[in-house]
């Protein structure tokens, strides 16, 4: 059976963060589900301006439960993590993927969610260097580098760790990976 990885984003997700991890992920074989805060399109920030839209197959509201996921994608962008952690059924979905065990994937500022959830406590994470004190005061190891792996939570810093961190979740969810074969940034 297809492995299935939920992607959680709202309005001004990083587009490279959501795309290419997403196409990475198809290309592996994995089934991808966008779901967001409400219903239609949800649009990316690329770079300096607004970006391409992407359609949003399920809201939060709808997801009774993760048990048909088999990981979650959290892409960043300054906006998007900020708006999620101010919303409680996203959340709640951040922490149910954790207390299930399952892989989940933070780039950029999504580890702010992580934060919110109350996961980062004693673990080392990775993030974009403007939210790595507020993950310190969260009780994080917080380092440096491209990839940072702990139990069930991988995290990277930015568009252009997207290789790395997209072979990560791969091979965290059981399949072989090429780092070179991934797109970039």
């Amino acid at each position: 059976m297809t492995k299935r990885v939920m992607i959680l984003a709202t309005n001004g997700f990083e587009q490279s963060e959501l795309m290419k991890p997403k196409a990475n992920l198809e290309n592996a074989g994995f089934e991808t589900t966008v779901v967001s805060l409400e219903k239609g399109e949800i649009k990316g920030w690329d770079q300096k301006d607004w970006g391409e839209s992407v359609t949003v197959e399920k809201t939060v509201d709808e997801i009774a439960d993760c048990s048909g996921y088999d990981a979650l994608l959290l892409p960043g962008g300054q906006m998007n993590p900020d708006i999620l952690r101010m919303n409680e059924r996203a959340v709640a979905i951040v922490r149910e993927f954790d207390m299930a065990g399952k892989p989940i994937a933070a780039i950029c500022h999504a580890p702010w969610l992580l934060a919110e959830a109350d996961l980062v406590k004693g673990k080392t994470v990775t993030s974009w260097p403007s939210i790595r004190t507020d993950l310190k005061n969260a009780g994080a190891n917080v380092v440096d580098q491209e990839v940072a792996e702990d139990g069930n939570l991988i995290t990277s810093r930015k568009p252009e760790d997207i290789p790395a961190f997209s072979k990560a979740l791969i091979e965290k969810l059981g399949a072989t990976a090429d780092k070179s074969a991934m797109e970039a940034a």
